[in-house]
């Protein structure tokens, strides 16, 4: 979910520099289809109003390991498209976590704490570990409690958000100018 607020401030940044909401629709990612598949797949494992089902465990790793697969797929084949390649970095360090901690995202207990969330073992995907394998790469601060469904995050996060922040300006036609300044010769 914390992808949504990223989108909502691509677009409010977007129409601010003077992006238009209608060039979105032009936007052409390849392979769409495995997004939706990762979504699907991350439905599947997870219980939700929309899939209230309750599968195995070890299953629902799987299934989340595989919706990241299909990700950084989508990632990889629309490489050229700004904020891609940080986007699929951020995917890559998140996934890199996940793969090195047994299939679960760990969430460092202060975090969790500051987040007000509190859970044992294994809930979607995520785990509360106090001394986790690559311990910079996972969810390790609280999202302010003005984020909507507010939660814990990652690095991997970060440069997913920026990377999504970045791919919907850029899709809004936004295109900023980089000048030096340099100084008249005297």
């Amino acid at each position: 979910m914390f992808l949504v607020p990223a989108v909502a401030i691509g677009v409010v940044l977007g129409l601010v520099l003077g992006g238009r909401m209608g060039a979105l629709a032009d936007l052409r990612i390849r392979a769409l289809w495995l997004f939706f598949a990762a979504l699907g797949l991350q439905l599947i494992a997870f219980p939700s109003p929309l899939f209230p089902v309750q599968v195995p465990e070890g299953l629902a790793t799987v299934l989340s390991v595989a919706s990241y697969g299909c990700l950084l797929a989508v990632t990889a084949l629309n490489a050229r498209l700004p904020g891609m390649a940080v986007a699929g970095l951020g995917m890559a360090s998140n996934m890199a976590a996940i793969v090195a901690n047994g299939g679960h995202m760990p969430a460092l207990p202060g975090a969790m704490r500051d987040a007000g969330l509190t859970y044992q073992g294994v809930y979607n995907n995520s785990v509360a570990d106090a001394s986790p394998h690559l311990p910079w790469l996972v969810d390790r601060w609280a999202a302010p409690s003005f984020v909507p469904f507010g939660n814990v995050f990652s690095a991997g996060d970060v440069l997913l958000a920026v990377g999504v922040v970045v791919l919907v300006v850029a899709a809004m036609g936004v295109r900023l100018r980089w000048r030096l300044a340099t100084e008249p010769a005297a």
